[in-house]
């Protein structure tokens, strides 16, 4: 049976370290079910992301989705950042290293900052619980020094939609989400 923790850095935030099985054959584990989030929606659409080592993915936010992430090959570091006003964590950032060292998968409720860096060539599965909405995606500046992310890159390669996010301080209060709020 999967163990499931609740982060003691990020509110509702949840890790799941899954029961692998395996043999001379290879293994199994199962990496989501439903009953293990009992803040969590159906989730509705599935993705996966392909990443080169070095990459560097965030940070990006939503007011109305929740995302469960899953590193199927590779290793990344996964940042997140509270940005739920009202949250007891606003705030605080977690770091975690994921994937074939280290198999969980996370659960990111809305209005948490998310990114991952690919300490390997990674591939990243993530499930959302709702449908794709370019007006729900947000972000907020990997390297802003209010959030003191350590990414475990010396030179990451980031995107020019990421390298262009705002400071923490220059989001405005309608971007950022109540804690609690349910879309």
């Amino acid at each position: 049976m999967a163990v499931i923790t609740r982060s003691d850095v990020i509110d509702d935030v949840i890790v799941v370290t899954p029961d692998v099985h395996g043999d001379s054959r290879g293994r199994f584990l199962e990496t989501y079910r439903r009953s293990w989030f009992p803040l969590g929606r159906e989730m509705v659409q599935g993705s996966r992301s392909d990443k080169e080592a070095g990459a560097l993915v965030g940070l990006h936010y939503h007011l109305h989705q929740a995302d469960y992430w899953y590193i199927t090959r590779g290793r990344a570091r996964v940042v997140l950042h509270d940005l739920r006003r009202g949250s007891p964590t606003d705030g605080s950032t977690l770091s975690i290293e994921i994937g074939e060292h280290n198999d969980a998968g996370l659960f990111i409720p809305p209005g948490v900052a998310h990114g991952f860096a690919a300490l390997t060539d990674l591939t990243l599965t993530y499930l959302v619980d709702n449908y794709y909405n370019p007006v729900d995606e947000l972000g907020v500046a990997w390297d802003d020094p209010a959030i003191g992310a350590d990414w475990g890159l010396g030179s990451p390669v980031v995107s020019q939609r990421d390298r262009s996010n705002p400071l923490r301080s220059e989001l405005a209060a309608d971007a950022l989400p109540k804690f609690g709020m349910r879309a």
